[in-house]
């Protein structure tokens, strides 16, 4: 291993997948963020009064006028890069592609009737071929959900939040469906990743093209499981007060933190499910019609009650005590953002038992 903590790259014989449903890679939290949505008030009257209203054709000929349609003859690389994504996916209708000139590093998936992909030039410039294969087969994956919708829907009304701004009730309402369309595509760039690894199906190379959104051109001065240990420091560091900062940190955002997208790619990469897919054994898209909602729910609670249980968040580690019962939540709350040590159940400082030494069962704590 390199001293940035990655190996060779691997050949380039990749597989496909076939019939591949999205629920195949899909996060759970992406499939329940998006149900949670659905029951927003008001969400659907102005989804189905957005869908008539948005100007698709404008959108399309506003890149076609003004960005760099990818092709054959322009950026064939990206071109080819695309074609093998949707190979890879199965996609049988290829979106069209456009680079736009744009000093910051990103790309999107839009568009209502057909999905557009818009890849950034300095996104293109800052990626080497393998990064950008991820993050190509990443938009693709975002057009197999049909993430492309909502993602218009919400670029539409963040514009429309800061026109009227000036209107209190107006602004409100509007902010809502924001702030529910952004918890949502948070949650979809986990699943978006998902895909981004099997049409790249490198590791390495995906964790590479987050480390260098975070950190730009100096992968030389980066290393993986530094990087790694930062997303394990911000889950667990702190008390209560930073878990509600991780909150506020969060709400503007469009996208996870990076290295909480690097820490989940890479749990998804090393668990069973992601070698199943491997493997050749996944949903197939002809059976998603008969698929049970009542099963994705059981699905994302399952996968809810796990991150509670595992999670080293002070919030979260809380939110598993009230789960199991522990009493006097009240002084625990008031303890933690004090920063007392929280007392056990019998008044004793907790970690003490509150029994005298020599009492305790285990090993002793030498001073």
């Amino acid at each position: 291993m390199s001293d940035t903590g990655f190996e060779k790259l691997p050949a380039r014989d990749r597989r496909r997948f076939p019939g591949i449903s999205s629920r195949a890679y899909e996060h759970p939290a992406d499939r329940s963020a998006l149900v949670a949505l659905r029951k927003l008030s008001g969400f659907d009257t102005v989804f189905k009064a957005l869908s008539g209203l948005l100007p698709e054709r404008s959108l399309r000929l506003l890149f076609l006028s003004d960005t760099v349609r990818v092709g054959e003859t322009q950026f064939p690389h990206l071109h080819r890069m695309l074609l093998d994504a949707c190979y890879i996916l199965d996609l049988e209708k290829v979106p069209q592609m456009y680079v736009q000139q744009d000093p910051n590093p990103n790309a999107m998936c839009i568009g209502l009737d057909e999905p557009i992909i818009v890849v950034s030039t300095s996104l293109v410039e800052l990626l080497d071929e393998e990064e950008m294969r991820a993050v190509v087969g990443h938009e693709v994956g975002h057009a197999l959900s049909g993430h492309a919708v909502y993602r218009t829907i919400l670029l539409f009304l963040t514009n429309l939040a800061m026109r009227v701004a000036w209107i209190p009730l107006g602004n409100i309402t509007v902010m809502a469906l924001v702030t529910g369309l952004r918890e949502w595509f948070r949650k979809s760039e986990l699943s978006a990743d998902r895909a981004g690894l099997l049409v790249g199906q490198d590791l390495q190379a995906s964790m590479r093209g987050l480390m260098k959104l975070a950190g730009g051109h100096h992968l030389h001065e980066m290393n993986v499981d530094a990087f790694l240990a930062q997303a394990e420091e911000y889950e667990a560091g702190g008390d209560l007060r930073d878990s509600v900062l991780k909150i506020l940190n969060m709400l503007p955002r469009t996208h996870p933190f990076t290295t909480v997208r690097a820490a989940e790619l890479k749990k998804w990469a090393e668990s069973r499910d992601h070698q199943r897919i491997m493997d050749g054994h996944y949903p197939k898209r002809e059976d998603d019609k008969d698929t049970s909602v009542s099963d994705s729910f059981r699905q994302s609670a399952s996968h809810y009650a796990e991150s509670v249980r595992t999670s080293k968040d002070p919030l979260m580690k809380l939110v598993g005590d009230l789960a199991g019962g522990v009493g006097d939540v009240g002084g625990r709350l008031r303890d933690k953002f004090a920063g007392r040590p929280s007392e056990g159940r019998d008044g004793a400082p907790e970690g003490t038992g509150g029994t005298p030494d020599g009492e305790r069962g285990g090993k002793g704590t030498e001073s």
